[in-house]
């Protein structure tokens, strides 16, 4: 993976190796543990957008079966 400038989440500790990293690529967003920085996600801007709103609202409307 080309070298890519990683954001450390504001919720994050200052000091700390556990917390959430994420960086923007040309072929989308890649995520990443700290404590674990060889092991990446990669999505699109547009899944990654769709998740944050979705913890931000809960979980969508069950359809009935």
């Amino acid at each position: 993976m080309p070298e890519s400038q990683w954001i450390k989440s504001s919720f994050s500790e200052a000091s700390g190796n556990n917390c959430v990293e994420v960086a923007a690529r040309r072929d989308g967003i890649a995520l990443r543990e700290s404590d674990s920085p060889t092991t990446v996600l990669r999505t699109s801007a547009s899944a990654l957008s769709a998740l944050l709103r979705s913890t931000q609202t809960g979980p969508p409307a069950r359809s009935p079966e």
